[in-house]
Order: structure tokens, then C-alpha cells, then sequence
């Protein structure tokens, strides 16, 4: 790992490495030029076809594969969205190559709409990026200067546009057809699926989506060649014909109870605790690991003993998570405490459940609640098997959803009380110490009516570090104030 070399980040640091002048300087568009010059559009997607690059989105379905989706016969337009939407709690790699090197983005992108016959390409960006907005901008300006944008590129009779859309700050349009929908300038709702995007998308059209990440490697595997690309991560599982092998560069976003949070890149496949310990440089202040979330908030956690599994599309699934997702390392030392993580955990996917589901709207809304009065003091040992049974109950897996976002929710409320158990009950007990085994309906929601307790007992509990305790021999206030459901 010492003598890797970064492809994705190698601009990054470079005085002025958002500007055409810098990147057209260390090598960038050359390859877009070769590509133009002496390639067809089906030989690219061959190209990228035989690299195996997967998404880097998070669900990791095969590129090549989703591109020969698109009709053969298809008349009329075709669009290429870039998903630059970003929301996934702990994922900042996208905002990375779009600060600092978005024309590499950018070169990524004409080849992708290259290889898909795409005339018009839409960048929808996360609205909480007003520096991507600035310098993107810039460089698509510079694009149609220099004329690798707009009418006969470059001489060869490939015309496309490219133009940038803010969203509104929903990660609900993270998911392809909620994109697009939102896209077209609608509520934010998933398509139900089929027909599927590379059919019809965008304005019924054929589309592409592909994420930031995705498309910047598109540049590299056409420059170096699919073979250098599968030259690096990790080869296909022997017996798995599920795993078509997780291969390229790969950037790993660090963020938590560690000393340098940071974007990383290396190989698919790097150990977890490798990118903890010697990337990021160990947790802080001399502590020692909890739980990790290893590819962002929706793919739940590993605990102490589960960081040497390989951060590739497989390894994290292997330990019970959804699975590799953005890569987005969330570090927890050995003092925080697992209900405020999974009471955080409830309140983001609550509010960011669209409502179109009734298992996700209804799942997200009462985990929370459930949440807030554990939290509180009224948590019961049957609310733990209640939490896992609604999670169970909603997402594409169980198939009661039409997007992953339900999936995304439960995963960490089944990671955590399935791994760290032991310290649920523990808390339940000492703020609920009369309550505990209560098996009768209770009250969900904590509201006004049910005032804060006490904090008296160190590092469990709310999120300055303290738990709510009840003073010994009361009952807690919700009991008080508000009567049984």
C-alpha cells in the first residue's frame, strides 16, 4: 500500500487544479482527444464493460452493464444524469474531485456520453455545495471555450451539453429515479420499477445515471486500459457467482473520533482498520475503537473485532452490513454510546423518508419515537425486539419498498441492537428501573409532556455524554404525565 500511487486524487493539492490551464497541463483531455480520434461509441462501453468498474454510488451495479441497457433501436435523445446529490451521512469524496479537480469530472462525463450516444447531460448537485457549483461551472464554461463542449467536438461530430442543476437537499434524490423525477421539476418520489431508466428516464427518454466517482474513472480505464483497472482491488469470490469482483481505485472518506478525517484513495479492498490506523491516524486521544460505519450511515456498523474485513463490495457484507455503499468511514470511540447513534440514526431517515411507502413512513416515524422514549426513560427490553421487527418488515430486501432508502434505515437500527445489545438493556434498565419488563402498550413519542430526566450517570446516554437517570426508588415523568395507549 505505501508505494500506491493516487489516479483519482492526483491533481488534488496542486495549486489552481480546478482550472483547464492545470489539468489540460498534467495529461487531462488527452485522453478525451485519443478517444474521439480513434475509438467508437461501442467499443468504449466495451472497454468499460471489460474493466468491471462497478458504481461507486453505492449500490455497485456493474457500469458497462447498465449502459448496454439502453435500447440498440432507440430514436430521439439520450440523457446522462451525474448524480453529484451527495447526501449519505459520512460521504464527502464527490465533493472532493468536484472542488478540486472537476474538469477530471468533467472529461469522465463527455467520454461516458461518448460511449451512450448522449447529446445532453444534466450534473445534479447537492445544494450545500455552493464551492462544486462555482468551480463546476467554471470548468464547463472553460469546456465550451476550448470546445471539448457544444457542436462537433473536437472535429469528430459529436455534439453534448452539459448543464448543472442544484437540488433542494433531499437524500431521497440520491436515488436515480427520484433524481430524475426531480429533475423534471416534481416531488421527489421513486419511480416504481420497471420500466428502468435506461429505457425510461428522463423525460421518458433513455437515461444513464452514474455517480461523480464513477465517471471519473471512466477517464482512467480509457487512458491506461481495462487491464491496469482490474489490476487493482479484489478478484471475484471463488464460488460466488453473485460477486463479479469489486476492482479500481477507490476513494475512502474517514470522519469521526480520529485524528486526521480526511479522503483517502487506494485499491478496493484495503482493510478497514489499515484506513483507520494508518490513513487517518488512529482514534483520538489515545481510545480505542467502538463501532465503525463502514461505507456510510445507511450500511450499519462493525464492531472492535470485525475492522480487518476488505473494503470492497463484499467484505462488509460478509459482517452483516448492507454493504460497501460510498465508503464513507464513520469512526466511534469506545466512550460514545450506541443510543444516541441509533437514536441520530431514526431522526435522519425519519426525516428524510419521502412518504411514499407506507413501510418506510410509517417504520422511520415509529423507530424514532421508540428511540425518543428510550431515550428518555421509558424504554421497555420488548421495545429492542420491536425495533429489529420493524426494520425487518421494510425495504427493497423484504420487498415492501420501491427505493433503498428503508433498507438504508434499518440496517443500522439491526446492526446496532444485534451487536451491542448487551449495552441497550444496560441503559434501558438504569433509566427505566421499575419499567423495564413492562409488556403493555406505552406511549411511543416523548413530546412536551414528557419532561428530560436527570443526568447523572457519565458517557451514556444524550449526546453531551450523560444519561438520563431516574432518581432511585421514582418512576420516570412520562409515567406520570401521560396515560397508557
Amino acid at each position: 500500500m505505501d508505494d500506491y500511487q493516487p489516479v483519482l486524487l492526483a491533481n488534488v493539492g496542486v495549486e489552481n487544479s480546478y482550472t483547464r490551464a492545470v489539468y489540460e497541463a498534467r495529461g487531462g483531455y488527452s485522453t478525451l482527444r485519443r478517444v474521439l480520434r480513434e475509438f467508437t461509441p461501442a467499443r468504449v462501453v466495451e472497454a468499460v464493460r471489460a474493466s468491471g468498474l462497478r458504481g461507486r454510488g453505492g449500490a455497485g451495479f456493474l457500469t458497462g452493464l447498465k449502459w448496454s441497457f439502453l435500447p440498440a433501436d432507440r430514436a430521439g435523445p439520450v440523457y446522462l444524469c451525474v448524480n453529484a446529490d451527495e447526501s449519505e451521512p459520512g460521504t464527502f469524496c464527490n465533493r472532493v474531485l468536484m472542488e478540486h479537480d472537476p474538469h477530471q469530472v468533467l472529461e469522465g462525463t463527455i467520454l461516458s456520453c461518448f460511449a451512450n450516444r448522449a447529446s445532453t447531460a444534466y450534473i445534479y448537485l447537492r445544494y450545500e455545495y455552493p464551492l462544486c457549483l462555482r468551480r463546476l461551472q467554471q470548468a464547463v464554461d472553460e469546456c465550451y471555450q476550448a470546445g471539448y463542449l457544444g457542436k462537433n467536438i473536437l472535429g469528430s461530430g459529436f455534439d453534448l451539453d452539459i448543464y448543472l442543476h442544484r437540488g433542494a437537499a433531499a437524500y431521497i434524490c440520491g436515488e436515480e429515479t427520484g433524481l430524475i423525477e426531480s429533475l423534471e421539476g416534481k416531488r421527489a418520489w421513486p419511480r416504481i420499477k420497471p420500466p428502468f431508466p435506461a429505457v425510461e428516464g428522463l423525460f421518458r427518454k433513455p437515461t444513464v445515471v452514474n455517480n461523480v466517482e464513477t465517471l471519473a474513472c471512466v477517464r482512467h480505464i480509457l487512458e491506461r486500459g481495462p487491464e491496469w483497472f482490474r489490476s487493482l482491488g479484489t478478484p471475484p469470490e471463488p464460488g460466488n457467482p453473485q460477486d463479479p469482483g469489486s476492482f479500481g481505485p477507490k476513494l475512502y472518506c474517514v470522519s469521526g473520533h480520529v485524528e486526521r478525517p480526511g479522503c483517502y484513495e487506494g485499491p478496493l479492498g484495503v482493510p478497514c482498520r489499515t484506513i483507520i490506523d494508518h490513513w487517518a491516524g488512529g482514534v483520538w486521544k489515545g481510545r480505542k475503537v467502538k463501532a465503525v460505519v463502514p461505507g456510510g450511515l445507511s450500511t450499519g456498523l462493525l464492531t472492535a473485532e470485525e475492522l480487518d474485513v476488505p473494503m470492497d463490495f463484499n467484505g462488509p457484507v460478509k459482517a452483516g452490513c448492507l454493504g460497501l455503499g460510498t465508503a464513507g468511514l464513520i469512526v466511534m470511540d469506545e466512550t460514545y454510546s450506541m443510543i444516541d447513534f441509533l437514536y441520530n440514526s431514526c431522526r435522519f431517515f425519519a426525516h428524510e423518508s419521502c412518504g411514499q411507502c407506507t413501510p418506510c413512513r410509517e417504520g422511520t416515524s415509529w423507530t424514532l419515537r421508540i428511540m425518543e422514549r428510550i431515550r428518555s426513560g421509558g424504554g421497555r427490553l420488548k421495545d429492542l425486539d420491536l425495533l429489529v421487527e420493524i426494520a425487518e418488515g421494510m425495504g427493497i430486501t423484504p420487498g415492501t419498498t420501491i427505493c433503498g432508502l428503508a433498507d438504508g434505515a434499518a440496517w443500522p437500527i439491526k446492526n446496532a441492537i444485534r451487536k451491542f445489545r448487551p449495552e441497550f438493556e444496560d441503559y434501558i434498565r438504569r433509566t427505566n428501573p421499575r419499567g423495564y419488563l413492562a409488556s403493555h402498550p406505552v406511549p411511543a413519542l416523548s413530546g412536551p409532556a414528557m419532561p428530560r430526566l436527570e443526568n447523572t450517570s457519565p458517557r451514556v446516554g444524550s449526546g453531551d455524554g450523560r444519561s438520563q437517570v431516574p432518581a432511585a426508588g421514582g418512576s420516570p415523568p412520562w409515567r406520570k404525565t401521560l396515560p397508557l395507549a
